[in-house]
């Protein structure tokens, strides 16, 4: 029976979450500032990060931005590569591509993409929270300072943090922005009258302020209750993934430190700092969990714990479940080559269809509800409708030529053509000798020249009598 209960008492962390308490309500978490050589690192790459983030709308190639997502007029740009609604087959692939990415990572190195460049996190930890410690202090002096009566200096440092998060707030939607309209446009807008940009205004007023909530009151919650990503770990981790993990074979049963130590006590102090630097106030000692999202906080604590009482390092670290309980190194496992197999092709059918990709695209087609002509001189002709695509920076005139039969063309209204990164479209006739027509439909190839040099050919009917 004792051992039953013990048992029940290892698993009851499953029975409530660490953000919410006994009486339902939200359990703020404050999280004691983290450092060490993981957190150090850790920062030196948000520093890159947000320097390409906030840089990149910034960086144009040929007049265009570098990065684009344009939702609204359906413009994506992605490297200096102009992509348009006909190549969304293209950008799909390359979506379902970086999925499968994502499952691999996640089944070798588990969630350290959350941990380690997720913007949530390292907007949250590592910019939102480091101006947190600045203005009211490490955990301990929060919580006094969430507790204290509403005094001219707590008015003050959090009428600060408030002032400041929302400002950074206003430059992430900017930001977020600009990858969507570009960079251009908003100091457009930014410099335009109100009443003309009113509109955009507004919008970007909701964005800021749902950020300022994100990284002001909801914070953690992100990461628990909004992103799939934690789901997904459920299916995808196994026993080889490597995640953070606490030595439980070494560090069982845990004892407060003595400088004396004896074969029954673990490596564990039970100092609870890997518990207090937590963001999302989980006990990593229990297991992998899905709050965890690898931030390594609890690794560099628990390492400079072991340095001060003089046992090795390594108690919590990067490892697998079977490379704790066997003492193994990780093997390429089937599951992780069958998604590398996919993955491999997934990538050589992305780089084919992105090396075979036309900067120009065309298609014709005859006009609905009509048959044919009878023009004079013994002469059918037909009404067709040609749509151009062109992805170019380049405006493009348009000629056509029949090369597969004695025929002429007659394009209707002005020239044909497209401006750069445009879309047109034009009517002609295309005029048939009777004598050249032995069938009902007779088959047209229709070669599409723009500086004299061909960019498509295309195929359609020609509808006529038969010439008895």
């Amino acid at each position: 029976m004792s051992t039953f209960k013990n048992e029940q008492n290892k698993e009851s962390f499953r029975d409530s979450i660490a953000t919410i308490d006994k009486e339902g309500k939200r359990a703020w978490v404050f999280p004691t500032k983290p450092s060490g050589r993981l957190y150090n690192l850790r920062t030196y790459l948000s520093w890159a990060y947000l320097v390409v983030f906030f840089g990149l709308p910034f960086i144009k190639l040929n007049g265009e931005p570098l990065f684009l997502i344009n939702v609204l007029e359906r413009k994506f740009i992605l490297f200096g590569m102009i992509f348009w609604p006909q190549d969304f087959f293209i950008f799909g692939l390359g979506l379902l591509t970086f999925i499968v990415f994502i499952a691999l990572f996640t089944v070798i190195f588990g969630r350290v993409f959350c941990g380690w460049a997720c913007p949530q996190t390292i907007f949250m930890e590592l910019l939102f929270r480091k101006i947190e410690y600045w203005i009211e202090g490490d955990a301990n002096y929060q919580r006094a300072l969430k507790k204290a009566a509403w005094t001219p200096e707590k008015i003050f440092k959090k009428a600060t943090k408030f002032v400041l998060f929302f400002a950074l707030s206003f430059l992430i939607a900017n930001t977020f922005l600009s990858y969507i309209i570009g960079a251009d446009e908003v100091i457009k807008l930014a410099t335009d009258p109100l009443a003309q940009s009113s509109g955009t205004l507004t919008s970007l007023l909701i964005f800021t302020s749902v950020f300022f909530f994100v990284y002001s009151w909801f914070r953690e919650q992100v990461c628990l209750i909004v992103c799939p990503y934690g789901r997904m770990q459920g299916v995808l981790l196994d026993k080889e993934t490597i995640v953070v993990a606490y030595d439980y074979i070494r560090g069982e049963p845990r004892a407060k430190f003595s400088k004396t130590a004896t074969p029954e006590k673990g490596d564990c102090i039970d100092c609870g700092l890997c518990v207090k630097v937590c963001p999302t106030g989980i006990d990593i000692r229990n297991g992998t969990q899905l709050e965890c999202v690898n931030c390594t906080a609890c690794i560099d604590a628990c390492d400079q714990m072991m340095d001060s009482v003089k046992r090795p390092l390594g108690l919590i670290r990067f490892d697998s479940e079977r490379g704790i309980a066997e003492k193994k190194r990780l093997g390429f496992t089937t599951r992780m080559k069958a998604y590398s197999v996919v993955l491999l092709f997934l990538i050589s059918l992305e780089v084919f269809l992105l090396s075979t990709r036309a900067d120009y695209d065309a298609t014709v087609l005859r006009a609905k509800g009509m048959l044919y002509q009878q023009q004079p001189n013994n002469q059918i002709s037909n009404l067709y409708t040609i749509k151009l695509v062109n992805k170019t920076r380049d405006s493009m005139p348009v000629d056509l030529k029949i090369e597969n039969m004695d025929a002429r063309i007659e394009v209707i209204g002005k020239s044909l053509g497209v401006k750069k990164e445009d879309i047109s479209q034009g009517e002609f006739f295309v005029y048939l000798n009777k004598a050249d027509i032995k069938s009902r439909k007779t088959k047209l190839v229709i070669g599409v020249y723009t500086h004299n040099k061909k960019i498509k050919t295309l195929k359609t009917n020609f509808l006529g009598p038969v010439n008895n």
